[in-house]
């Protein structure tokens, strides 16, 4: 299905509303996400509201999060699949692409996917095709480059950067082993990935930054960062790693926010 085509019939599922209201029947809507504070719900209503839907009354809304069991988007996808929404919305890679295995039918809007067309989401970016259409947080190619060459300009002495990331996560794995050989080379700076797959292990990772003698800390976003973020940034602040991060979320003790 083209892009367009794909906006205008989900347009038209979700947004005729005197036909729906006539019949009684609400929309379903299924939302995957790792986290939502109360600044995006707030605003996930007001968009609804402005469109003529309320929540429990014309359209339900099936909430999932996983941010503390991030091994589960795979059976929550099924789950929601299960339930026959009339369109699944994605929040961040490991939810989209669980959704994606789960239905080549109902409708999938994703929203903060890095590159959605190498982890295959999306043939294209002109041309989604498929079920699957969404918005990009980030044009792939010089994402680290452009974010270590903010961060150099607030740190003008880092000649080494560590890289906070997640191993599970396909956009943070792609932008490690394709752009970081490439940054490094281009920016002559050293860059060293530092891992974290739970909570527990946030700290491990900056203890290694520190120990790898990194002058500054890039913090790639991810359900865990996201979720932890008041940790993330105490932990910067106490092992004196000038942090760049790519969220709001983080605005409060943070360097840099780059969105």
């Amino acid at each position: 299905m083209m892009r367009r085509e794909f906006i205008a019939a989900t347009a038209v599922l979700l947004f005729s509303t005197q036909r729906l209201w006539a019949q009684g029947t609400p929309r379903r809507i299924g939302f995957l996400t790792p986290f939502l504070d109360q600044t995006g719900r707030d605003a996930w209503h007001n968009g609804l509201r402005e469109k003529g839907w309320i929540e429990c009354k014309n359209v339900l809304i099936e909430y999932c999060h996983y941010a503390e069991t991030p091994e589960r988007p795979p059976t929550l996808a099924a789950e929601l699949v299960a339930l026959t929404p009339d369109l699944v919305i994605a929040g961040g890679t490991q939810a989209s692409v669980a959704l994606k295995s789960g239905t080549a039918t109902i409708p999938i809007v994703f929203v903060a996917v890095g590159n959605p067309v190498a982890i295959g989401l999306v043939q294209s970016l002109s041309h989604p095709d498929g079920n699957v259409t969404g918005l990009t947080s980030v044009v792939p190619g010089d994402f680290i480059a452009k974010q270590v060459e903010i961060l150099r300009e607030m740190v003008p002495g880092a000649s080494k950067i560590a890289l906070l990331v997640k191993p599970g996560n396909a956009m943070h794995r792609l932008a490690l082993d394709e752009e970081m050989p490439r940054a490094a080379q281009k920016l002559g700076v050293a860059l060293a990935a530092v891992e974290a797959t739970t909570p527990e292990e946030l700290k491990i990772a900056f203890d290694s930054a520190t120990a790898q003698h990194a002058n500054a800390i890039i913090v790639f976003g991810d359900d865990l960062t996201l979720h932890q973020a008041p940790r993330v940034v105490a932990l910067a602040a106490e092992h004196h790693l000038p942090p760049i991060y790519l969220f709001r979320q983080f605005a409060n003790g943070g360097l840099v926010v780059s969105t």
